[in-house]
């Protein structure tokens, strides 16, 4: 069964920093793709940043200088390193997959507090 399960939100002072972390089936994690995307109330799904197979990456300039995307192909496992968090930040982030196919995960809730 194709899976993304993400975990590492909760709430953090500004300033502070968390580390989101997505564990992947193998079959949709190998040569895909791997993004974070965050939605906040209101507003639409953004893709914060994303991690190709080969390992090029794109940041979103809102994030840029303060968050690290990485992935570890032996834990089929994507990562978002997120430091200096705004209250800006706050939003449900989302981990995905893009390939011939795209795979969401369940969602995870960050919230930063002024």
């Amino acid at each position: 069964q194709v899976q993304l399960v993400e975990s590492g939100g909760g709430l953090v002072q500004a300033g502070g920093s968390l580390r989101l972390s997505c564990a992947a089936s193998a079959s949709i994690f190998n040569s895909n793709t791997m993004g974070w995307y965050r939605q906040a109330p209101g507003k639409q799904r953004e893709l914060v940043a994303s991690i190709a197979s080969g390992g090029s990456m794109y940041y979103a300039q809102s994030v840029k200088g303060r968050f690290t995307i990485s992935r570890d192909n032996a834990k089929n496992t994507v990562y978002l390193q997120m430091n200096s968090l705004k209250p800006e930040d706050t939003a449900v982030y989302y981990c995905n997959s893009y390939g011939l196919r795209t795979f969401w995960g369940q969602g995870t809730q960050v919230t930063v507090s002024s």
